[in-house]
C-alpha cells in the first residue's frame, strides 16, 4: 500500500453494537441516545482514540424522534461540544449509509476520523399527525410517504408478497431459509460468537428475538400474514426492533500509527433504485451498480456476504437475482432471528462482517459485502475486505 493509498484508504479498526430489543421488550423505556451513546463510546475505546480525535458523528436513523440523533447522541454519549454530528436517512439503509458516507469523506479528503452507525427504537417512535388543513381533517399515519401513489407506495409486508409471487419463491424456501437464520443465530450465540460485538446497555447483552426452540412445523403452521392468499408470514419475516451500532473508520496510515495490525478496509459501494412496488430487490441494482463502477470486484470471489433479512422472500428472489446461493449469506443468522432496528441494521451488517473478518481468524483473499433492500425502491451494497497494515 502506497503513502497516498494508506493517507486515503478508509478502514474500519473498532466495531460494536447493542443487543437488538423486540419493540416494547428490553430497551422499551429507552430513547434513541440512550442505545447509540454507550455503543459510540465503547467504539471509540475500542480504537484506542479520545472523542477530540473524531471529525464527525454520522448516525443512520428512519422512524426516531426527528432533529438530528447523531448530535444528540454525541453530547448525551460525554463528547466535547467541538465535536459534531449528522443524521442521514436512506430508511431501512440509513446505518450503511452512514458507513460510506464516512468512508467517501476520507477518501475526498475531507477528514481522517468519524464514528458512523445507526440507532432506532421503534418502542419509542413517535406517533405521526398531519394538522388539518383546508378539506382535510387532522389524521394519524404510521409511516412516511416512500413514493408517489401514481407509482405505487405499498407497504413493507404486501410489497414482500409481491416480490415472492413475481419472482416464484414458495412458502417452503421462505419456512426453509428462516429456520435456517434461527438455527445459525441460536449456534452462534451458544458459540459465544455474538459476544464481543455487543456493548451491554442497561444490563442487556442478549439478542432478544432469537428463537432457539424454532421448528419447520412451527414455521409452517403461521397463517400468511399480509395476503390471505400469499406466502410472507410473521415467522418468515422480521420482528420490529430496538438497536444500534457503531464503526471507527480511519486511515489506514492513522491505524498503523495507533497500533493496529488488521482492519476492515473498505472497497467501495453503490446505491441504486428499482420500481417501489417490488422494493426488496433493491440490491440486486446496487450491486450490479457496484461491480460496474469496480470491475476488480467479481461476485464469484465472495466469501461473505451479510444480507439484511427484512423478509425472507426478497433476499431469496434478490440471491437468485444474483446468482449466489442461498446458503452464503448471514452464517451467524440475520434479522429474521436477530432483528431489523431499521435506522441501524445497515450499520449491524459491518458490525458483523468486522467479527468475522476481524475478531475471528479469516482467510487474507477474503472479499465481503453488506447488502440491504430499502423502502421507496432502493438498494445499498458495500465490499469490503481485511487488510494487515
Amino acid at each position: 500500500m502506497s503513502l497516498l493509498q494508506a493517507e486515503r484508504q478508509p478502514v474500519i479498526i473498532a466495531a460494536r453494537r447493542s443487543a437488538i430489543g423486540r419493540a416494547g421488550g428490553i430497551f422499551a423505556s429507552l430513547e434513541v441516545e440512550d442505545l447509540a451513546a454507550p455503543v459510540l463510546q465503547a467504539t471509540l475505546a475500542d480504537a484506542g482514540l479520545s472523542p477530540n480525535a473524531i471529525d464527525d458523528v454520522i448516525l443512520g436513523n428512519a422512524a426516531g424522534p426527528g432533529g438530528n440523533v447523531a448530535r444528540l447522541a454525541a453530547l448525551h454519549a460525554g463528547f466535547p461540544t467541538a465535536i459534531p454530528g449528522v443524521t442521514v436517512d436512506r430508511q431501512c439503509g440509513s446505518g450503511l449509509e452512514a458507513v460510506m458516507m464516512a468512508c467517501h469523506l476520507i477518501m475526498a479528503g475531507a477528514g481522517t476520523t468519524y464514528l458512523a452507525g445507526g440507532v432506532e427504537s421503534q418502542s419509542r417512535a413517535p406517533l405521526r399527525t398531519l394538522p388539518a388543513s383546508g378539506t382535510l381533517p387532522e389524521h394519524s399515519f404510521n409511516r412516511a410517504r416512500f413514493a408517489p401513489d401514481s407509482i405505487g407506495d405499498p407497504e413493507m409486508g404486501p410489497a414482500a408478497d409481491m416480490v415472492a409471487d413475481e419472482f416464484n419463491i414458495s412458502r417452503a424456501r421462505q419456512d426453509a431459509f428462516a429456520l435456517r437464520s434461527q438455527q445459525r443465530a441460536t449456534e452462534a450465540r451458544a458459540a459465544g460468537r455474538l459476544t464481543a460485538e455487543v456493548t451491554p446497555i442497561a444490563g442487556h447483552t442478549l439478542d432478544e428475538c432469537i428463537r432457539d426452540t424454532m421448528t419447520a412445523e412451527r414455521l409452517a403452521r403461521l397463517r400468511p400474514a399480509f395476503d390471505k392468499d400469499g406466502t410472507v408470514t410473521v415467522g418468515n419475516a422480521c420482528p420490529l426492533n430496538d438497536g444500534a451500532a457503531a464503526l471507527l473508520i480511519t486511515t489506514a496510515a492513522k491505524a498503523r500509527a495507533l497500533g493496529h495490525t488488521k482492519a476492515l478496509a473498505y472497497l467501495g459501494g453503490a446505491a441504486a433504485g428499482v420500481d417501489p412496488n417490488i422494493l426488496g430487490i433493491g440490491p440486486v441494482a446496487s450491486t450490479k451498480k457496484l461491480l460496474k463502477h469496480h470491475p476488480n470486484l467479481r461476485l464469484a470471489d465472495l466469501t461473505h456476504l451479510e444480507f439484511n433479512e427484512a423478509f425472507a422472500a426478497q433476499v431469496l428472489a434478490s440471491l437468485d437475482a444474483l446468482g449466489l446461493d442461498e446458503t452464503l449469506p448471514n452464517p451467524d443468522g440475520g434479522a429474521i432471528a436477530l432483528g431489523h432496528p431499521f435506522g441501524a441494521s445497515g450499520a449491524i451488517l459491518v458490525v458483523r462482517l468486522f467479527s468475522q473478518l476481524i475478531r475471528q481468524p479469516a482467510p487474507e483473499d477474503a472479499l465481503a459485502m453488506a447488502m440491504i433492500g430499502i423502502g421507496g425502491g432502493q438498494g445499498l451494497t458495500a465490499a469490503f475486505q481485511p487488510t494487515h497494515l
